[in-house]
């Protein structure tokens, strides 16, 4: 199917995310997150077992939800939004993150989004889904 010159199969530009320690500190000032994995490597290695500081799972879902409002525009509506962590990542990984159009309703404008987050490595990290809408939003 085709909207808009939208096709099903279609990717979204790949957007890479380096997030460092002062990111991570204001990500986690700002959503009041105390928790010491996100800054603290000490209590991270030593009582936790990570390698690195733990980059957070909602700003990971914040990543993706770049993506998608950066392809989007201001040409519709982020509707849906859904993401799961399935790994952690961590500070000095390179994050990147993905999108391809999954379904196209062309009698709603509603555009169907898979999404992914992969570390380093190529694994992802974090999937999800969106859904879009092509009408112009109310006032």
């Amino acid at each position: 199917m085709e909207l808009s010159g939208i096709r099903t199969g279609d990717t979204l530009p790949e957007r890479t995310f380096a997030p460092d320690e002062v990111q991570l500190f204001l990500y986690n000032a700002a959503i009041w997150n105390p928790h010491r994995i996100h800054y603290d490597l000490p209590y991270t290695a030593g009582e936790e077992g990570h390698p690195a500081i733990v980059i957070d799972g909602p700003l990971q879902g914040d990543f993706l939800t770049q993506l998608v409002l950066e392809w989007l525009g201001d040409r519709g509506t982020l509707t849906e939004f859904a993401y799961r962590n399935l790994r952690a990542s961590y500070v000095g990984d390179s994050l990147t993150a993905t999108g391809r159009v999954t379904d196209i309703d062309t009698a709603t404008g509603e555009v169907a989004l898979e999404v992914a987050l992969l570390n380093s490595d190529g694994e992802v990290v974090t999937p999800g889904s969106a859904r879009v809408s092509f009408k112009t939003p109310l006032p």
